[in-house]
């Protein structure tokens, strides 16, 4: 009979939830499944892992209740367990922001090179957008965009930006939005489109943030 008690069984647990976190490859398909469900296929593609590599991580994540999936003939399809995870991403962030002096260092040499203007609050942003007074900018792929997206958000995916430039109307201030707060795309969208004479700024967080905090998502192509 096991002389642990409660309490260290329970940590024991926990530390196996913070474990399977422990890798960088796990958390970037946590990022591509904050965006929606998505089979091992799509998610080794976004990742740049094999699909056994993925499945592995997928499977670890599965087992310590971090995502849920299900099969639909030869495929299988993962989604986050619940919303928690997000909150749970987020206070790593947090942590390491303010702990790490390489995050600090990143986010300083990076992120507020290309952006260091106060991001647009969800509240702010769903205010404006519902009197017009704001263009919604989606820069991620059109895959992500069909899965959910804020309503009447314009889709152009980062990489078709500069060919695009003509669908923005530079006299209305565009807010940006991607995968998250730290999401590479829309601080690359505000670069370009601040160099070319747009009144941009990007929203404080994306889209699975938005969706976790009961705000309304649309789903379906442009």
């Amino acid at each position: 009979m096991s002389s642990q008690g409660p309490k260290q069984v329970l940590f024991a647990q926990f530390a196996v939830v913070a474990k399977t976190l422990g890798h960088a490859h796990r958390l970037e398909l946590l990022e591509q499944l904050a965006q929606g469900e998505r089979s091992v296929e799509v998610l080794a593609q976004k990742t740049g892992l094999s699909i056994a590599n993925a499945s592995q991580h997928l499977q670890q994540m599965r087992r310590a209740g971090l995502v849920a999936s299900r099969r639909d003939g030869k495929f299988v399809y993962y989604q986050l367990a619940d919303d928690s995870v997000l909150d749970v991403l987020a206070a790593l962030r947090v942590v390491a922001e303010r702990s790490v002096a390489e995050v600090e260092q990143v986010v300083r040499s990076y992120f507020n090179e290309r952006d260091a203007l106060e991001a647009v609050s969800r509240e702010e942003l769903l205010q404006r957008s519902r009197v017009g007074a704001v263009t919604v900018l989606d820069v991620r792929p059109e895959d992500e965009f069909a899965l959910g997206h804020l309503p009447g958000a314009v889709n152009i995916p980062l990489r078709v930006l500069e060919r695009r430039l003509a669908e923005l109307d530079p006299a209305n201030e565009i807010v940006a939005y991607c995968r998250g707060p730290y999401c590479v795309l829309s601080y690359e969208a505000v670069a370009a489109l601040r160099a070319r004479g747009f009144k941009v700024r990007r929203l404080e967080d994306g889209l699975p943030e938005w969706r976790a905090a009961g705000l309304p998502v649309v789903s379906g192509s442009a």
